[in-house]
């Protein structure tokens, strides 16, 4: 009897362990591939329309399920003095607004997706949302995006608006007030993982 007990205990753990085992197998990470990805910060001031193009970024995906796409985490950072405009001027405003002495990174994490919609046999429309944080400032946003799967590579796709004033950043100006930014900004990027 202890026999067929302590056999029936061996045969679950085994079982527990090899499930476990396949769930793991079943999970992909992607890792994000700074070089190849890019994301834009769009804005307008009273004078002319600006861009800042972001240097350095990271972050990783977690696929559940490639084929149904089940994401099962998704970050993102970017480093806020990476954020170049062209210009030493309007990049030193930008850090001075964006208050990088104490805040080094803007940083979006996964909270849920709500939707996910297949468009054709590698890509999707994800809705999502998650918690954005900008100069120390934490919102939760709601992020719409295209997810494409190609091989060894997940590539993502999308943009989203909002108000600078949203995050407490004040919306910088140059020449003594006389050049004003608009509050509005919008974020457009296309990211690419590599499969680790």
């Amino acid at each position: 009897m202890k026999h067929s007990t302590k056999f029936r205990v061996f045969f679950l753990t085994v079982f527990i362990s090899s499930l476990f085992s396949f769930q793991v197998a079943l999970s992909q990470n992607y890792i994000l591939n700074n070089s190849s990805s890019v994301l834009e910060v769009n804005g307008t001031s009273s004078l002319h329309d600006w861009t800042l193009e972001t240097e350095k970024q990271s972050g990783n995906v977690v696929l559940s399920n490639a084929e149904t796409l089940e994401i099962s985490n998704l970050d993102f950072s970017v480093e806020a003095e990476s954020l170049k405009s062209g210009k030493s001027s309007m990049d030193k405003n930008t850090y001075k607004a964006l208050k990088t002495d104490d805040h080094k990174t803007m940083d979006f994490s996964l909270s849920a997706v709500k939707q996910v919609k297949k468009i054709t046999d590698n890509s999707f429309k994800v809705f999502t949302t998650g918690k954005m944080t900008i100069s120390g400032v934490t919102k939760t946003i709601s992020l719409d995006m295209t997810v494409k799967l190609e091989e060894g590579k997940l590539l993502l796709e999308g943009e989203k608006s909002f108000k600078m004033t949203d995050f407490g950043v004040d919306p910088p100006t140059a020449l003594l007030g006389t050049i004003k930014t608009g509050n509005e900004i919008t974020i457009v990027f296309k990211t690419v993982f590599d499969k680790n």
